[in-house]
């Protein structure tokens, strides 16, 4: 394993990070691919082998349930100071008023709510999950500064939002003295590479680092376009995200590079997401053993400047969803 700092800050954190959404309990929030708690904990268990010590959920994710399952794991697995956990706040998990968004109130309950399922007295990196058009950024950044202080909260991190909304929340919080993000959670493979325009050289100047969501296009970097998987059939965000027109080229370009270079089509894909100087740990969300070999196995796989350029001149523009 490798590791690097996460942006400017001090903490370290393995060059891949081990996505928790996966993980859940059958319940309302839970996907039908998820991994109950049984089928989940060998995977945590084999990335900790690995030298992963990097681990993102949220409370959203399977409704508090992987939250659950990943703290029960690395309380039984791991010294609790040797790893880094990572989790988010926006989205209601319960009924409510107050349930949803960035308010004090919301993020100073949930904040409590997730430390409890995650049976730790601290969140290494507090994250919020989007931006609340609700409520006022001094707020937000107000109640996520006292999380720090408290010592509830080591460091805080943002997601998936526009380039002048991460820039305003890093302004305000360097005029108010509030604590500052170390890191942004955003989307960004081969299949959506829109970052490149503002986010990603707004984070390169601030010291921020990224931990990109879905580096393998929600597993269609990984096989042919026409190969389908439990997921591709019931995610309803595929289709809202990916277009065979636009996407297809991209995965056909990928094969033919990986087969090229004698190795799979998702260590490429990983092996380009990582060459980007900003990245500092893309998250992987795994279902199978193999996923966390091939994830680890790309940190090996050097792109030459040829085969990065077959691999991105079939890019065409798309929208950036969020």
């Amino acid at each position: 394993m490798k590791y690097t700092k996460l942006g400017s800050s001090g903490l370290e954190v393995s060059r891949i990070c081990l996505g928790c959404m996966s993980f859940g309990e059958e319940s309302p929030g839970a996907h039908d691919w998820s991994l109950d708690e049984a089928a989940s904990r060998p995977i945590i268990e084999k990335a900790l082998d690995l030298g992963i010590n990097f681990f993102d959920t949220a409370n959203a994710y399977s409704i508090g349930s992987s939250e659950e399952i990943t703290g029960r794991a690395l309380r039984d697995m791991a010294n609790r100071d040797e790893v880094v956990i990572a989790t988010k706040v926006f989205f209601p998990i319960r009924r409510g008023r107050n349930a949803r968004g960035l308010s004090r109130k919301a993020i100073m309950t949930e904040l409590d709510a997730s430390l409890r399922r995650l049976g730790t007295d601290y969140i290494d990196l507090y994250q919020i999950h989007r931006w609340d058009d609700r409520t006022s950024i001094d707020e937000t950044l107000g109640a996520l500064h006292d999380a720090v202080t408290s010592g509830k909260v080591r460091y805080i991190g943002a997601s998936s939002m526009w380039a002048w909304q991460f820039s305003k929340a890093l302004y305000t919080s360097e005029l108010r003295g509030f604590t500052k993000f170390v890191s942004m959670q955003n989307q960004y493979s081969l299949l959506q590479r829109e970052e490149e325009r503002e986010m990603h050289p707004l984070c390169a100047d601030q010291g921020i680092g990224t931990i990109p969501w879905s580096p393998l296009g929600r597993g269609l970097l990984t096989r042919d376009w026409d190969e389908t998987t439990r997921r591709s059939q019931s995610d309803p965000m595929m289709a809202r995200r990916f277009d065979e027109a636009k996407d297809r080229p991209i995965v056909d370009r990928l094969g033919e590079v990986a087969r090229d270079k004698g190795v799979s089509r998702a260590q490429v894909a990983m092996a380009w997401v990582l060459a980007n100087p900003v990245v500092a740990s893309p998250i992987v969300g795994v279902t199978k053993m193999s996923h966390l070999d091939e994830a680890v196995s790309a940190l090996d796989v050097e792109l030459t400047a040829e085969e990065k350029e077959r691999l991105e001149e079939v890019y065409a523009p798309r929208a950036n969803l969020f």
